[in-house]
């Protein structure tokens, strides 16, 4: 088994947190990953992205050119890698920021209200944990207990009052799409 992801939104999303989280969840999963981060020269406010690669066996470059699955935290995300994922991928779309439509018939889209989440939650800044949880529920390649050990980990040395409302979003995000028919289908 081998899949690449690619993670966007604009600086301050929480970009490169959730590429770090979910790489360490691979690696909990005992898979092969390579994880490559790309900042814009703003930093906050500006462009974000990282590159996932996990497989069973080595992972030979970080470089993707067609992923398997794009999580798209924005409209110039969305619009920037929409074009690149592999015929039969998956974008997943932060529906609340995004109100473009799908323009390809060779892959699925899942539109969902990943900031709507974060707000319901109670923090607009876990609405990439809410990504995460979309992601695993569509794409089971690793256990959600991997991740919310991650989580648990990451904001524990730091930042424990983060740990609960990270898990919450992250926990939201699997259910929402669980529970609910979001996708559009070609």
């Amino acid at each position: 088994m081998e899949s690449s992801l690619i993670i966007a939104g604009f600086g301050g999303q929480g970009i490169i947190s959730a590429g770090q989280i979910l790489a360490k969840a691979f690696m909990l999963e005992g898979l092969e990953i390579t994880w490559l981060p790309a900042y814009g020269a703003e930093m906050r406010g500006g462009t974000v992205n990282c590159t996932l690669s996990f497989s069973d066996d080595e992972v030979a470059s970080a470089y993707i050119e067609e992923p398997d699955t794009v999580i798209a935290m924005n409209l110039p995300s969305f619009e920037r890698f929409e074009k690149s994922i592999k015929p039969g991928g998956l974008m997943i779309a932060n529906s609340s920021l995004i109100n473009t439509k799908m323009t390809r018939k060779d892959i699925e889209y899942y539109y969902i209200p990943l900031s709507g989440i974060a707000n319901e939650i109670g923090n607009i800044k876990t609405a990439n944990m809410a990504a995460l949880g979309a992601f695993v529920a569509l794409r089971p390649f690793i256990k959600p207990e991997n991740v919310r050990t991650v989580i648990d980990e990451t904001f524990s040395l730091n930042k424990k009052a983060f740990v609960e409302v990270n898990i919450k979003a992250f926990n939201a995000g699997l259910e929402k799409v669980r529970s609910e028919e979001l996708g559009v289908r070609n």
